[in-house]
């Protein structure tokens, strides 16, 4: 199926996000699992999985797009690296508890250097305005047709999932238990 082909398992979606999700469809394949508003690939290429959405979101950073397509990986982030990635891009989005990272783009491309850029901050490699100077300069060059090396795959090893970060344990049985007798005599 080419582009020029776009699945039955999109219609009715908007262009915008058809589109994107055709691209998936393009370079992996049909995905494990759809529902009317979502397709979903489980292991493809380099990704923990890629959910293509049906909803898209205006994203203007680099310059003016839409997200719709999610690229996970296996990956922990550091708690206080957390923000500088919200300061970084928006669209990366980090889930301490199950140690998974994800980017949201239009395609596979833009997902690449999103995290190739996330790895380089947890890893202090790149600040935060470098990362975002370094994209927008990546973002550009595709369009220009320059080499894009950020663009093209993954630049570390992701985690296989060892990642979790269940957090601390704040309160004991003990703890637990007299709360649940407190709540007893209060009623």
């Amino acid at each position: 199926m080419t582009t020029n082909q776009l699945s039955p398992l999109t219609e009715g979606w908007p262009n915008e996000s058809r589109e994107a999700a055709q691209l998936v469809i393009d370079q992996y394949g049909p995905p494990d699992e759809s529902t009317d508003t979502q397709l979903l690939w489980q292991k493809p290429g380099p990704w923990k999985r890629i959910v293509a959405s049906k909803a898209f979101y205006t994203h203007n950073f680099p310059a003016p797009h839409n997200d719709s397509v999610e690229s996970v990986i296996d990956y922990r982030v550091p708690p206080g690296k957390v923000t500088e990635l919200a300061q970084f891009d928006g669209s990366v989005i980090v889930e301490r508890t199950i140690g998974e990272v994800s980017a949201r783009c239009h395609d596979e491309q833009a997902n690449f250097l999103a995290l190739n850029l996330m790895h380089d901050i947890v890893t202090n490699a790149k600040t935060v305005d470098e990362a975002r100077a370094y994209y927008a300069k990546e973002f550009a060059d595709y369009r220009r047709k320059k080499p894009t090396p950020y663009m093209e795959k993954l630049h570390f090893s992701s985690g296989q999932g060892d990642t979790a970060d269940p957090d601390a344990r704040l309160l004991s049985d003990e703890d637990l238990m007299q709360a649940e007798q407190e709540g007893k005599r209060n009623k």
